[in-house]
């Protein structure tokens, strides 16, 4: 077997990564790595469970040095429509997922997809999970303005063992100094659920009580799935799912998933 010069810088850009798992530049060295075999233009570092919103350990920064209001939105709330975010609870295992796999049959229709992911993240993404327990999922999501090549997308999945791995021996330094997700309101349970939070909201602003399963249609809807998509993952008909949309809307007073996003984020923002 011929060793290239390739091989070489690869194996060795690997050693002083697993050299340097404690210090703080980790993640910008993996990234630069990655990014010297696959070009793409956004990354960030953080860890989904069911129990908490999203902890960010380190992201790509923005041109200007300033924070990211859409990546804000997405912290207090827009992640419980990410299908990455819905793809790691439902299906928890470690690997390398692309956006093609992951995403509902109507995803590029949704307002999540329109206000939030076109303008955020462009055209692509994809994430390397590594499953740390049942519940905990430690990810590095990349971004990109253009779709990436079967080729590209070849190479990852050839060095993805390396960084899942590179992942699960860098958790250990993580868990006394994250960068925090922004803090739940006062008083709000960590187990609180994003279903508690759209349930008080709605009570509170619309004067509408809707049943756990409009909530589940609802937020389903939202993210992408078709009326057979959310009839399979909820054990429903299709017919039974249009019902509970038909319902929902009536107690709502709208007409328009567009308007059913608003009334989402206005939930998540209240209980920021």
């Amino acid at each position: 077997m011929t060793v290239t010069l390739q091989d070489m810088a690869w194996h060795r850009s690997i050693a002083q990564l697993i050299e340097g798992l404690d210090r703080p530049n980790f993640w910008a060295q993996l990234v630069r790595l990655i990014q010297q075999h696959v070009p793409f233009d956004s990354w960030v570092a953080l860890q989904f469970s069911s129990a908490e919103r999203p902890l960010v350990f380190a992201e790509c920064p923005a041109q200007d040095g300033s924070p990211d209001e859409l990546f804000q939105d997405y912290l207090h709330g827009l992640y419980l429509l990410d299908p990455f975010y819905i793809a790691s609870r439902e299906r928890p295992h470690s690997g390398l997922f692309r956006l093609a796999e992951v995403a509902p049959e109507h995803f590029e229709l949704t307002e999540y997809y329109q206000r939030y992911f076109r303008l955020n993240v462009v055209a692509d993404e994809v994430q390397f999970n590594c499953q740390l327990d049942p519940d905990r999922t430690l990810c590095l999501s990349l971004g990109c303005t253009q779709r990436f090549s079967p080729e590209q997308i070849a190479l990852l999945a050839m060095i993805h063992p390396w960084v899942v791995a590179l992942l699960r021996q860098r958790m250990p330094f993580e868990v006394s100094e994250p960068t925090t997700a922004p803090a739940l309101a006062p008083g709000v349970p960590r187990t609180d659920t994003w279903r508690d939070r759209l349930e008080a909201s709605v009570q509170q602003n619309r004067g509408a009580q809707l049943t756990a399963r409009e909530l589940d249609v609802g937020r389903l809807m939202l993210s992408g799935c078709s009326s057979k998509e959310i009839a399979r993952k909820l054990d429903i008909s299709a017919e039974t799912v249009r019902v509970h949309r038909k319902h929902m809307y009536s107690k709502l007073g709208i007409k328009s998933q567009s308007e059913l996003f608003s009334i989402f984020l206005q939930a998540q923002n209240t209980s920021s």
